[in-house]
């Protein structure tokens, strides 16, 4: 497989359109981005990664609230990531179910000086009720996500995710912090976190720990390194990272492998960050 270079044109539709730089059909790109896939997806992968949160647990509800709360704090410097990540599983005791249900307020004020950029303590203690109220009133954190998949899309899903969450009292602020995919957003931290708990990739980096959502349903947590690769690529041609955005390279991944389309979030992450592509 060829490395593919800045002006190097790739036509996904119909695998004819070229620069005079060089050709590269769909079938070569297809086979690029899955030595791609291969090279990164693997265990080596969450040392550096936030999804090592997660993995820390076995207990499904464990696994699931780690991951959203990991995936909340998931912006700037990944070290920093990890590092606040793991002190807000510490102040919940490394029990992250027992402290999202059973804590007192008094259990609470611990929460009080966590910071990590504009997420705060009056955001945590938010999120941790918000939790709380969930579990009260759904089966689980899954079944609020499921109901409302559609169109082999989870972006109704996310949005109506968001309702549910700040159905408790809260402040106004705090909503910024779940993105809502309908608004135009690309709502890359959530649809990273759908990554964690539905894939199975059988490598041990995804846990696959849902069962009711289908991995073609999956959006790729779209940024903007990962928008810039992509462009690179010619799977996204829009400038903006928004919702329409995420559809255009959805839409493209969908054509390399539409069951598991979210893979490539893999190949496109580590050719960015680890290639400097």
């Amino acid at each position: 497989v060829i490395f593919p270079k800045k002006n190097r044109g790739i036509s996904l539709q119909s695998g004819l359109k070229y620069t005079n730089y060089f050709q590269m059909n769909f079938t070569e790109l297809k086979e690029f981005l899955d030595e791609k896939v291969v090279l990164y997806n693997n265990k080596n992968f969450i040392d550096s990664d936030p999804v090592q949160i997660p993995h820390l647990y076995s207990q499904k509800e464990d696994i699931e609230i780690a991951g959203f709360l990991a995936a909340t704090i998931a912006w700037g410097n990944r070290k920093m990531i990890i590092n606040n990540s793991h002190k807000l599983m510490q102040i919940m005791g490394n029990s992250p179910y027992d402290f999202v249900m059973n804590h007192k307020e008094i259990h609470l004020e611990k929460l009080s000086n966590f910071v990590h950029r504009t997420f705060n303590g009056t955001d945590a203690v938010t999120f941790i009720k918000a939790l709380q109220h969930i579990y009260k009133t759904n089966p689980d954190l899954e079944s609020v996500f499921s109901k409302h998949i559609e169109n082999n899309s989870t972006q109704k899903s996310i949005s109506e995710f968001k309702k549910t969450f700040f159905e408790i009292p809260h402040l106004q602020r705090t909503q910024k912090h779940i993105s809502d995919p309908l608004n135009g957003s690309v709502a890359k931290r959530i649809n990273m976190y759908l990554r964690w708990m539905v894939r199975n990739d059988n490598n041990g980096v995804d846990l696959g720990i849902w069962k009711s959502i289908p991995t073609s349903a999956l959006s790729c947590p779209l940024d903007v390194h990962s928008g810039n690769v992509a462009r690179k690529l010619l799977l996204l041609t829009r400038k903006q990272n928004d919702a329409k955005a995420l559809f255009e390279l959805d839409s493209n991944l969908r054509l390399l492998d539409a069951n598991d389309p979210v893979k490539y979030d893999f190949a496109v992450f580590g050719l960015g960050g680890f290639e400097g592509f």
